[in-house]
């Protein structure tokens, strides 16, 4: 097959991958009140979980980034979601919190983040145009679990034991990411001439992964990610229990959910063809300011007409700002350090995500409302708008990688 064919098997093994990765990981909510009732652990224990997948994310994407870069993307992603099955498999048979904890938590959020960055910054690689397009659409992939594993795992459980059900999501991971695993492949600029990142950018004086590092676009793009990340990931965690403080029924406010899920698929698509078609900074500087409004959006919603509004706009929107990070960095640093600098962005983003859970736990607990969330929320992303706002193309292309043809 051609790489000008086989760079849209590349989009589609990562969006797949991305799909059921994202799934195993966001799974434990569905499993959450079963797992409390049999075992008798607290819902803020098991739920804490989650709060350490994401630090445990955030620690490790780095340094999965730069093994892509050293070895390929192929070993990476197949040992990644090796661990996630085994992972999942082994949480199942945990017998005490701590135990769940450290499995679910630690083990599965690291083999997590050795799927998300790595296959963006393959992806990155193999394109040249519709480079928006396509990370939009690996994102788009990871964006579908909610539609897909997660009714699976609510279907399971509710026909199952949380345990069992827990080990037929583990088999379903493992028999569907290991053989698509196999299709990664490197990019073809990089597969000509696999040599070491360090000693690539000395050969031909391109910016070092040190200089990448200490850049001030580096920087820029850290700080931006962590606060897009914190901006919207109180409100996807804690919007169903908002909604049900406003008394609307369990059964109803889950759908929210699933409509800024929805959402956020079309948002995904939308914002990829507006990044190639006005550029990634400029779509995304947009995004972060109307995300930041459509956090603040929440506290005006009580009925659940106007809980879908709100939902369906804010997962439009902050859905389709994400994959833009990747963009941007491809368009701004050396290919061989992709890896290295997406797992990055990436970690800043994880650890924006973990504070959700706790803050919107201390803030209802303390004010016994959720509308500090969304104010707080609306904060954090003016805040990632001005920063983006900052960023600045290097002077100079570090890298022009060999087109790839359309």
């Amino acid at each position: 097959m051609k790489p000008s064919s086989y760079r849209w098997v590349i989009v589609a093994a990562g969006g797949l991958l991305g799909c059921v990765a994202i799934g195993g990981m966001f799974s434990l909510p569905v499993f959450l009140q079963p797992i409390a009732k049999e075992t008798g652990w607290s819902v803020t224990g098991i739920s804490s979980a989650m709060t350490i997948g994401f630090l445990a994310m955030a620690c490790t994407s780095m340094a999965w980034g730069t093994a892509t870069d050293r070895f390929g993307p192929l070993p990476v992603v197949l040992t990644g979601s090796t661990v996630l099955a085994l992972s999942l498999f082994a949480a199942s048979h945990a017998t005490s919190l701590i135990a769940f904890q450290f499995v679910f938590g630690l083990l599965v959020g690291a083999s997590c983040a050795a799927i998300f960055a790595p296959m963006m910054a393959t992806v990155t690689g193999w394109f040249d145009t519709h480079r928006s397009l396509a990370v939009s659409l690996v994102s788009a992939g990871m964006g579908v679990a909610p539609m897909t594993m997660a009714p699976l795992a609510a279907w399971l459980v509710s026909n199952h034991d949380w345990r069992t059900a827990m080990q037929i999501v583990a088999l379903v991971v493992g028999a569907i990411m290991i053989p698509v695993s196999l299709l990664v492949r490197r990019p073809p600029a990089l597969a000509r001439a696999p040599v070491a990142p360090s000693a690539a950018g000395a050969a031909q004086g391109e910016l070092s992964v040190g200089e990448a590092l200490r850049s001030p676009q580096f920087i820029i793009l850290l700080a931006t990610n962590f606060f897009c990340c914190a901006t919207h990931s109180g409100p996807i965690i804690h919007t169903v229990s908002y909604a049900v403080s406003c008394g609307i029924p369990l059964i109803a406010a889950v759908t929210i959910y699933s409509v800024e899920g929805l959402a956020g698929l079309g948002g995904r698509i939308a914002f990829g063809l507006m990044g190639d078609r006005f550029g990634a900074k400029r779509v995304l500087v947009s995004g972060l300011l109307l995300q930041a409004f459509g956090a603040l959006a929440y506290v005006f919603a009580h009925q659940l007409a106007t809980f879908y509004t709100v939902a369906a706009v804010f997962g439009f929107i902050y859905a389709g700002t994400m994959p833009l990070y990747a963009v941007l960095v491809r368009e701004n640093f050396p290919l061989r350090i992709m890896g290295t600098v997406i797992g990055g962005t990436a970690m800043a983003g994880s650890l924006g995500m973990a504070t959700g859970p706790l803050a919107g736990g201390l803030i209802y607990d303390a004010f016994s409302s959720y509308a500090w969330l969304y104010i707080g929320s609306w904060a954090m992303g003016l805040g990632a708008f001005l920063m983006a706002m900052n960023f600045r193309p290097f002077a100079k292309p570090r890298e022009q990688a060999a087109p790839v043809p359309a």
